[in-house]
């Protein structure tokens, strides 16, 4: 099934098109959130949550109008509490379709055992993320144990962390690395960086959108928010991983065509997906009539 080009029906309401709960954000670090938050609606998620440390839901209201916020009890320095992890799992057994856990949510020490316990306890697909990969780095039979279909976006800092072979083996052996590493543990990996790989250790994808001035700050969150939504609105964790990084890259391609490599931003690439997703449509539609 192809994302692209596909017509949705008229008799349809936002609930058609999934839920996505996003767990992150900690002081200085809220714009992670909202950048993913905005990307999942962007790319077709009829709701999108952030659960967010109570302390900062304000900034989250001022930012944001159509992604709704859940604040969660927060620690003394603002981060997720473990006090959080039970409301928190029973939003997503309640309401949500998909779970993105991980932009700008710390390090912390308690938010660490919050962030262990939802990965540890959630049934529904599971994008992790940005910090929340280094801290299961620390517990990865947590994903072998899991019963939740999930998706990790490392860079190639954080598979260092996963792994323990150095950036500079990772980079020499991407698709190699990634493809153990997803077959070993039963999930799928999108390898960030140039040529992005995608695989779930079976099936390996190389991502050919996407330029140089995509290396800047948030551009993951964006990528994140993307991939969170199509897994809420139903697709594969694989299929979501490669569509969503080729719009992905493909947003970038066209932002940077215009505001140029140097000058781009992530909220350029979000703020170019419509005209993304346009494209790939046609492209789509192009080759169904080739076939005809």
């Amino acid at each position: 099934m192809n994302i692209f080009g596909k017509k949705r029906r008229k008799d349809t309401h936002k609930g058609d098109y999934g839920h996505l709960f996003i767990l992150g954000g900690s002081p200085g670090l809220t714009g992670a959130v909202c950048m993913a938050g905005t990307a999942a609606m962007r790319s077709g998620c009829g709701l999108a949550t952030i659960g967010i440390p109570e302390g900062l839901n304000v900034i989250i209201e001022t930012k944001l109008t159509e992604v709704m916020s859940f604040p969660l009890p927060e620690t003394r320095e603002g981060t997720f509490s473990v006090q959080a992890a039970q409301p928190s799992l029973e939003f997503i057994r309640e309401s949500a379709d998909a779970v993105l856990i991980g932009p700008g949510i710390s390090t912390c020490r308690e938010t660490a055992e919050f962030v262990r316990i939802i990965v540890g306890r959630t049934e529904k697909p599971l994008i992790i993320d940005a910090d929340a990969i280094k801290i299961i780095a620390g517990s990865k039979s947590l994903l072998r144990k899991s019963r939740a279909r999930i998706i990790l976006t490392p860079h190639p800092g954080e598979m260092s962390y996963l792994t323990g072979i150095s950036v500079r083996d990772i980079q020499k052996k991407r698709e190699e690395t990634a493809k153990s590493f997803a077959a070993e543990y039963g999930v799928v990996i999108i390898l960030k960086g140039h040529h992005t790989v995608v695989t779930d250790g079976k099936h390996t994808r190389v991502n050919l959108t996407g330029n140089p001035g995509m290396a800047t700050a948030g551009a993951g969150d964006v990528l994140a928010g993307i991939v969170g939504s199509f897994v809420a609105q139903g697709y594969g964790a694989f299929e979501s991983a490669g569509y969503g990084t080729y719009i992905h890259g493909l947003a970038g391609d066209v932002a940077a065509r215009e505001v140029g490599e140097t000058s781009l931003i992530a909220t350029d690439i979000i703020e170019k997906l419509p005209r993304a997703f346009n494209l790939a449509g046609r492209k789509t539609i192009d080759r169904r009539k080739q076939k005809l």
